[in-house]
């Protein structure tokens, strides 16, 4: 009878490492292998947190090449370095195909031998994976080597042998086991992210921040413990920029352009920049291949200044996290705005009425579209190019005008411009800017709209535990509702700021569109009366009459009353008084018959 010794012996030497010139080596084996030849090897390196300090890439690394150098392994060097470096890569997020990295050498099987890592965790976190790794192993007849296994012993396993199940079988009861740990480590740190929400000021660290805030140490006065936010200097300097340019008027799209132009950094190229800062001694040669940064965009605007987080307020599932009063549970004692100028920015980017923007027609050549109108009728003149007039347009409606009326365009252009400019002209352009003050009522809103969303659970909770906490969050909205309620509103406010610009300056550098608008905005309106039969050869301006009203016209009232009293002294007696208005001076500018 065979001893039992001499049967394993002889099912060990069935097993062959890497050809038939090369030694067998067990299965499976933690201590002693030895290769008769060097394996090509590709060093393996994964993290989570690129601040993780306890498994950083240079400890994987170093426990890596002390396996590699007793099992004769051998990685390469320089160029010929055989090295996956997946940073910021969760292992029960991604699986081992799908990493950066790891992903492109296990599409290339034949440039190595074996794989290794430092642990077990640093491959997989579920049995899925694993499974799916043993059988590529399999069947491309790889190693796989972890430097530290179960115990702190090292672990080999070898697939070069498909009709041997040992290894694939061990590797399962390992993944099993990483499985579960990956679930309590997941609901470890669930649980106790959702303590820390309730805390005030405490940052629960591990993750971005809202734009406009840094993770910093907790000052001693609070304790000293963990972390909390503080403002980014460099973010605030472009938070205050954005603001800026929105409340002289320029689009979100149009700020977003500028910011890229500039090569300001989005809000996440901004964080990458500050972990790799923070995180200078990793190895950053060994990184992913540096892609071009994200930019900004109209909608990333939006969304960040919309943030309560701006407030200091922490967010979870897009709520505000409350105290048992009700009031939002503040992450930073230092917000980047109150809340009155939190209002301001939400005014400023609420969607304006269709009413109040200039019209965009793709006839950019006729100056006084939704300016000119027929006397006759009161609806408006359109330009037809190839006689080169306006013409009355209620025929186009089937209504009937009783005098309908059509005028030279370059005739009424040509007076339009003449009158803006004499009555518009030397007034200076403010910019208005609306303060919205303070109003409780939009966090009403928000806090009533959450209350209502937390009443539809009611009678859901079915332990008396899950009742209690049901009943002091809803008491602690109504707390804070209670409270709003009391608080007084501020009414808002106009202010206008001079541009040092007048209306003389910007019509001379627009474009056509651009002097339309302005004539639209300013509320000018030109009516023309029907012709008279005659070979006029310009415009008879008794058929014309031109008025400016809304909040300009008060400025031209002003102008115009300065201009008479400092000309009436080299004004004949029999000569016209100047009048306050456009609309007095129409038929003195009548040419004599």
């Amino acid at each position: 009878m065979v001893a039992s010794s001499q049967v394993k012996r002889s099912r060990q030497a069935l097993i062959p490492t890497e050809g038939m010139e090369q030694s067998y080596a067990p299965v499976g084996t933690t201590t002693g292998t030895v290769f008769a030849e060097t394996l090509r090897g590709v060093r393996c390196i994964r993290l989570s947190v690129r601040t993780d300090e306890t498994t950083s890439p240079e400890r994987q690394r170093e426990a890596d090449d002390i396996a590699a150098a007793a099992l004769g392994i051998d990685f390469g060097e320089g160029e010929a370095l055989r090295e996956a470096v997946d940073l910021d890569v969760s292992a029960s997020k991604t699986g081992p195909f799908d990493r950066p990295q790891l992903g492109g050498w296990l599409a290339r099987p034949q440039d190595f031998d074996v794989l290794v890592w430092w642990r077990f965790d640093r491959a997989i976190r579920s049995m899925a994976d694993m499974h799916e790794l043993a059988k590529w192993a399999r069947e491309h007849r790889k190693m796989l080597v972890f430097a530290e296994g179960i115990g702190g012993g090292r672990l080999e396993f070898d697939f070069r042998n498909p009709m041997n199940p040992m290894s694939e079988l061990m590797m399962m009861m390992l993944a099993f086991a990483a499985q579960v740990e990956g679930q309590s480590i997941k609901d470890r740190v669930t649980g106790a992210q959702a303590a820390m929400r309730k805390m005030a000021l405490r940052w629960r660290g591990g993750g971005q921040p809202a734009y406009g805030y840094l993770p910093a140490p907790m000052p001693a006065k609070y304790g000293g413990a963990g972390w909390t936010l503080v403002p980014d200097p460099k973010a605030v300097e472009v938070i205050e920029r954005i603001i800026a340019e929105l409340v002289a008027g320029l689009t979100t799209h149009a700020i977003a352009q500028k910011l890229n132009a500039d090569g300001v950094l989005s809000p996440s190229a901004h964080w990458k920049g500050y972990q790799a800062r923070k995180k200078n001694k990793l190895d950053t040669e060994t990184a992913e291949p540096k892609k071009r940064p994200a930019q900004w965009r109209a909608q990333t605007i939006t969304r960040m200044l919309t943030n309560p987080a701006l407030l200091g307020w922490k967010m979870h599932a897009g709520n505000p996290v409350r105290d048992d009063q009700g009031s939002p549970v503040m992450a930073t004692e230092t917000p980047i705005l109150t809340r009155e100028e939190f209002d301001q920015v939400s005014a400023l980017l609420a969607p304006k009425p269709t009413a109040e923007k200039a019209p965009r027609r793709p006839d950019s050549s006729a100056l006084l579209l939704r300016v000119i109108h027929c006397d006759g009728c009161g609806s408006r003149m359109y330009l037809n190019k190839s006689s080169g007039n306006y013409g009355c347009s209620s025929y186009k409606y089937g209504t009937h005008c009783p005098a309908p009326a059509t005028v030279r365009a370059a005739w009424v252009d040509d007076y339009v411009t003449a009158e803006f400019l004499r009555a518009a002209g030397p007034v200076q352009i403010t910019r208005v800017t609306e303060i919205p003050g303070y109003d409780p009522q939009p966090e009403i809103d928000a806090t009533t709209a959450e209350y209502e969303e937390h009443q539809t659970q009611k009678g859901r909770q079915k332990s008396k535990a899950a009742q209690a906490a049901w009943q002091r969050h809803g008491d602690a909205l109504d707390a804070r509702l209670a409270e709003l309620e009391t608080r007084e509103k501020r009414e808002p406010r106009r202010e206008a700021v001079p541009t040092g610009r007048t209306y003389a300056d910007d019509w001379n550098a627009a474009d056509t569109e651009g002097k339309r608008t302005m004539l639209v905005d300013t509320g000018a309106r030109l009516e023309v009366k029907r012709g008279t039969k005659g070979g006029w050869r310009t415009l008879d301006l008794r058929r014309v009459e031109f008025t400016i009203t809304g909040d300009l016209d008060p400025c031209i009232e002003e102008v115009d009353t300065n201009a008479g009293a400092v000309a009436k002294e080299d004004v004949p007696e029999h000569a016209p008084a100047q009048g306050a208005s456009v609309r007095l001076h129409q038929d003195a500018l009548a040419p004599a018959a």
